[in-house]
Parts: C-alpha cells; sequence; structure tokens
C-alpha cells in the first residue's frame, strides 16, 4: 500500500474537474438558451448563424423600408384622388362652356372656378410630400442627364433618317452611365459596368418606328426612320454612345431586399398644371380659354371644346399615374408578405443552429450534476484510504 501518491484520490479528482467544467458549460447554456455562446463551442455553427443573423436583420429592415413604402404611395394616392375630382369638375365645367346658351358673362364665371381649380391642383401637388420629399412635382423621376450622347434627336444612320425619337429612363438607376455595345448580327448590349442587357435589334420599315426595351436597367429608347433601316444597322450606329442618368432627383428608391441589389424604383409623376412638364396642354387651352372671351362667340365655343380635349388628357394622365402607384403599392405589399416568410424561415433556420434544446441540455445537466455529487463523496473516500496505514502502527 503506498500513500506518497494517492492515485485513487488524483483520478477521482480528474474526472470531478472535468465533471465539473461539463456542469459549468450546462449552466452556461441554459442560462443564456443558446447552445452556441462563443465559437469554441462550434465554430462552423457560430459563422453560418452569423451570416443569417445579418440576411435576418436585413430582411426585417427591408420589411419596414416596404411598409414606408407603402405609407408612401398611400400618401401620394390619396392626393391624387383629390386631384381626380377637380379634373372631372374642369370636365364638367368645359363641356357647359362649350354650349351656346352661355354668354361671355357666363364663361368667365366659369373660367373663374376654372382657374381657382388650376391653383389648387398646384397647391395639393405642391403641397403633398412625405418625409420632406415633395411626391407629385416630378422631383422624384429619374432625369436624362444632359451629358448623355445619345438622347432624343441623336442620328443613328443619316443615308436612312434614322435617329432617336424618345429615350425613358424614368425606371432607371439616378446617377448612373449606361454604354451601348455592338456586338454583330443585330445584337445590342446595353450596361452601367455592373450590369448589362443585350437584346436584338429588328428592323424598321420606312416612316415607321421601333422601341428598344432594356427592362432590365429601366431604360426605353424609341428609333424611327425615314427609309427601310436594318436592325444591325441601328446596332452599329448606338455602338460607343452612353445616356446618363441625373445623380440628384430620380425615382423613388426602395430598398426591399437585404442585399444592394435588392431595390424596387417607383415614380411619382409632376401634376401640376404649369406651361412646362406633362400637363402643359391643359395650361395653354385654360389660357387660351381666357383670352378666347374677348373673341367673337364662335372661337369662345371653339376655345372650350379644346378645353374639353384637354381636360381628357389630363384625366387620362393623371389615370395611368394612379395605376403605376397601385400596381407598385401591390408589388410592396406582396414582397411584405415574402419577406415575412423569409424572416420566418431564416430565424427557424439559425435557431436550429444556435439555440439550446433546452429538454436535451437539462438531461446533461442533471447527468452531470449528479456526477458532481458522487464525485465529490469518491473524493473524500479516495483521500481516506491511506489513513488505513495507520492501522498497521498499533
Amino acid at each position: 500500500m503506498r500513500i506518497y501518491n494517492n492515485i485513487n484520490a488524483v483520478n477521482a479528482q480528474r474526472n470531478l474537474s472535468i465533471t465539473g467544467f461539463a456542469l459549468a458549460k450546462s449552466i452556461e447554456k441554459l442560462s443564456s438558451g443558446l447552445r452556441i455562446n462563443r465559437a469554441a463551442d462550434d465554430a462552423a455553427g457560430l459563422s453560418i448563424s452569423e451570416k443569417l443573423r445579418a440576411q435576418i436583420r436585413g430582411v426585417q429592415q427591408a420589411m419596414r423600408n416596404a411598409q414606408d413604402g407603402v405609407s408612401m404611395i398611400q400618401t401620394a394616392e390619396g392626393a391624387l384622388n383629390e386631384v381626380h375630382s377637380m379634373l372631372q369638375r374642369m370636365r364638367e365645367l368645359a363641356v357647359q362652356a362649350a354650349n351656346d346658351t352661355l354668354t361671355k358673362e357666363d364663361r368667365q364665371a366659369i373660367y373663374a372656378e376654372l382657374n381657382n381649380l388650376r391653383q389648387e391642383i398646384n397647391a395639393i401637388a405642391q403641397r403633398t410630400t412625405f418625409n420632406g420629399k415633395s411626391l407629385l412635382t416630378g422631383s422624384l423621376v429619374t432625369q436624362l442627364d444632359a451629358s448623355s450622347t445619345v438622347n432624343a434627336g441623336f442620328v443613328v444612320e443619316a443615308a436612312t433618317n434614322t435617329s432617336v425619337t424618345s429615350i425613358d429612363v424614368s425606371q432607371a438607376r439616378p446617377g448612373a452611365t449606361f454604354k451601348f455595345t455592338d456586338l454583330g448580327s443585330g445584337k445590342l448590349q446595353l450596361g452601367d459596368g455592373t450590369v448589362s442587357q443585350t437584346i436584338t435589334v429588328g428592323a424598321i420599315a420606312a416612316n415607321g418606328s421601333i422601341t428598344l426595351n432594356f427592362d432590365q436597367l429601366g431604360v426605353s429608347i424609341t428609333i424611327s426612320s425615314v427609309s427601310d433601316e436594318t436592325g444591325a444597322n441601328v446596332a452599329a450606329g448606338l455602338d460607343g454612345g452612353t445616356i446618363v442618368t441625373q445623380s440628384s432627383g430620380g425615382s423613388a428608391n426602395f430598398q426591399v431586399g437585404p442585399n444592394a441589389s435588392h431595390y424596387y424604383l417607383v415614380d411619382f409623376q409632376d401634376v401640376r398644371i404649369q406651361n412646362t412638364g406633362p400637363l402643359s396642354g391643359l395650361d395653354t387651352a385654360l389660357n387660351n380659354f381666357n383670352t378666347s372671351l374677348g373673341s367673337a362667340n364662335s372661337a369662345q365655343v371653339s376655345a372650350a371644346q379644346t378645353l374639353i380635349t384637354e381636360v381628357d388628357n389630363a384625366i387620362s394622365y393623371v389615370n395611368n399615374v394612379r395605376s403605376n402607384l397601385g400596381a407598385a403599392q401591390n408589388r410592396l405589399e406582396h414582397t411584405i408578405a415574402n419577406l415575412g416568410v423569409q424572416n420566418e424561415n431564416l430565424t427557424a433556420s439559425e435557431s436550429r443552429i444556435r439555440d439550446v434544446d433546452m429538454a436535451a441540455e437539462m438531461v446533461t445537466f442533471t447527468r452531470n450534476q449528479i456526477l458532481q455529487q458522487a464525485g465529490v463523496a469518491v473524493l473524500a473516500q479516495a483521500n481516506a484510504i491511506p489513513q488505513s496505514v495507520l492501522q498497521l502502527l498499533r
């Protein structure tokens, strides 16, 4: 029997230390609710969990962004509803003014109301804001920059009088530079250095036109030609040309996803009745109607009839603006629903990796607790064994 080194006690102490460490780990997991509290617990699991957490938080913020976008659109829609009502009243007055039973004085009274309606529509457009952003003055529409080498009037091929008629960049990213590249055989590529799209350019018949729609970039170009023109020549004529969008203003950008490319552009068009802008025709018709009141009766009737046409055009324009905003709102609401599902699934995935199974961990905790109590008792017994040597000294 040896007394200098008590191997039994050393063994019992080692096992007790292991049990104590395991018990401490169980207490940490149970108190935190997490299976992984530090990288040492599961290095790969922690890495995956942190990536999922970043994605989850991005999705949650994207949901809030989309909800704010819906609120922004609803603000504009509420104002446009009233604009629509006033345009309908203007049409009613224009139809009344075209009737020959009215006198000059009657038409002057009608113009007074028409002018007040015009001023109120403009005032509503100016006052309709969301978080300081004006929604109905055209400040949230992407515009073509003057530095673009391809613009309205750009000559694609002089021999056939082929030129660019119009360019629509309302859905394009603000502050971007898009460049045309001829890939041969009528294939034309447009890209901003990060994203590109290739389309096949069709032929243009004499006195006809085509529209090149780069929908992935939000750019649309209409080209007309006096003579027959091939798609290959159109692509060659645009090769190297650039389209630049203004960096200031631009369409409303809704970040509806956790990554940089997950955005959605929405246009809030100008609905003011003034001498420039989409409703300039109605502004001119109103002024002409007022001027005609000093002319013959036939001129007054003609001006009123022209006013009816321009009010119809304005109503159609506002219809289109409201339709686009309604479609955008529906899209955002579907986006919110989809993001909610993503958030639920990603959270469940992250939970399975990082969260502790409380029932299983309680079993482990109880086992380690019993082992620790047993280890303390056994260590006491092991320390008592050498004392039996004293019996030999009696």
